[in-house]
């Protein structure tokens, strides 16, 4: 819960706070809401984000609009997660706070596209990232034009998040007939839109930077060659759960996108016909990519060959994941970062990853059925700046005080173990003068 008495005590004392995180907490009263506008009258910024429940129910609306009318300077809110919040709250904050330009408002379940409308329309002057989810109604949620113009009217507007919403591809394009500066478009899980929708947006607004289109089933490899031509300024997407994207989805987003640092193509078709699709390389030699993160976990069809071929390009990644790609049995690459979850990965496949990632600091090993200790005392021995290695689910490594205490005395830098299923209790009481590293 929000620390009352606290925070009334440091406000008498700190009488310049202009930002407060309350994110995450257990609980939260209406009273904290009257709290806050009382004792902090000069906060910009305000997250109080997904709280565990809402004790009592009461006053919350009154509590928000006690904020609205107290913090006149605000500029950022994040009430994600705030099940209370409706229209007519909405409404109040945008009418009050003058030089609002933030607000997140994701899984307020209460908000209707008609009353963001009318909430949107009293701050667009100002308004530069709105990140927002509405009721809806299934297919026969129709977007009204109302609503079109009024996020189409927010001039200022960089980030538009409407993740899990039901959109149109009208919306889409009134956006791209304002040439609204987007740098941020995130419409991930979004329903009700097409191919169509997402590349007038994009042929309009070039200056996209972040682009999250997870779950878009309608992108194949020839899409994603047209809609990745259009941004050359480009740093991460999200195509997760695009299922018919391939290598070749990939090698046009590496050509066409070259400050491209972060893709995250989970779920995808990655490594499917790969002979067919063999052109994908010259692109990859041809346009070394900047990547630092790479993320293509449940690929079922990604195997060694891909990944070795990545690893001599991808020279300055830093963070792989392939979680449960069931076909990789061994890749070499220079990493920090390391998720091998639930793969076939063997002690011999260890050994060559520590050979060649010796500056890997967190290596995950999480359900990988074949690894036993030796596999780990290569890891370990190898790896020179080692701080993280998880082993849970692991049920051929067999763990005691006594291995891991010459884990610590070989590797120093190690300070998070996480055991596997038949490390006891017993065993971690013998290790409290491991007080550097710790082991879960």
């Amino acid at each position: 819960t929000i620390p009352a008495i606290g925070l009334r005590a440091f406000s008498k004392k700190i009488t310049t706070l202009i930002s407060l995180v309350c994110s995450n907490i257990e609980s939260i009263y209406g009273t904290d809401l009257f709290l806050i506008a009382e004792c902090f009258p000069l906060l910009e910024e305000l997250d109080l984000s997904n709280p565990g429940e809402f004790a009592n129910h009461v006053n919350f609306l009154d509590g928000l609009d006690a904020l609205s009318l107290a913090l006149f300077k605000l500029r950022k809110i994040n009430l994600s997660g705030h099940c209370y919040v409706n229209d007519s709250s909405l409404l109040h904050l945008c009418k009050n706070c003058e030089f609002l330009e933030q607000v997140m408002m994701m899984n307020c379940s209460l908000l209707t596209h008609h009353g963001i409308a009318y909430a949107i329309r009293e701050r667009r002057q100002t308004l530069r990232s709105l990140s927002i989810r509405w009721r809806s109604y299934g297919s026969n949620d129709i977007i009204s034009s109302h609503f079109v113009d009024s996020l189409a009217n927010l001039k200022g507007l960089t980030s538009l998040d409407l993740s899990s919403s039901r959109i149109s591809d009208k919306l889409l394009t009134s956006i791209a007939m304002r040439g609204l500066p987007l740098r941020k478009l995130v419409l991930q899980n979004c329903t009700g839109y097409s191919y169509v929708g997402i590349f007038s947006l994009l042929s309009k607004c070039q200056g996209i930077q972040h682009l999250d289109l997870q779950n878009a089933d309608f992108m194949t490899d020839h899409r994603d060659a047209k809609v990745s031509s259009l941004l050359g300024d480009l740093v991460s997407i999200n195509l997760n759960k695009c299922r018919k994207l391939t290598n070749s989805a990939l090698s046009a987003l590496v050509s066409n996108c070259p400050l491209l640092s972060d893709i995250k193509m989970e779920h995808t078709s990655i490594g499917k016909n790969v002979a067919k699709n063999s052109n994908y390389l010259m692109n990859f030699v041809l346009n070394p990519p900047r990547l630092k993160s790479f993320y293509m976990a449940h690929n079922s069809w990604l195997k060694d060959e891909s990944l070795i071929i990545f690893s001599s390009i991808l020279t300055n990644l830093q963070l792989l994941d392939l979680s449960d790609c069931d076909c990789i049995s061994e890749q070499v690459s220079n990493l920090e970062v390391l998720n091998l979850s639930d793969t076939n990965v063997v002690d011999e496949t260890l050994y060559a990853i520590s050979k060649n990632c010796r500056g890997l600091l967190q290596i995950i090993l999480e359900g990988c059925l074949l690894v036993t200790m030796k596999g780990v005392k290569h890891v370990v021995e190898n790896c020179t700046q080692l701080r993280e290695i998880n082993l849970r689910d692991c049920d051929k490594v067999h763990l005691n005080a006594n291995s891991v205490s010459l884990m610590v005395f070989s590797r120093p830098s190690l300070r998070k173990i996480t055991a596997p299923p038949n490390f006891h209790l017993s065993e971690k009481k013998k290790l409290l003068s491991h007080q550097l590293c710790i082991v879960w």
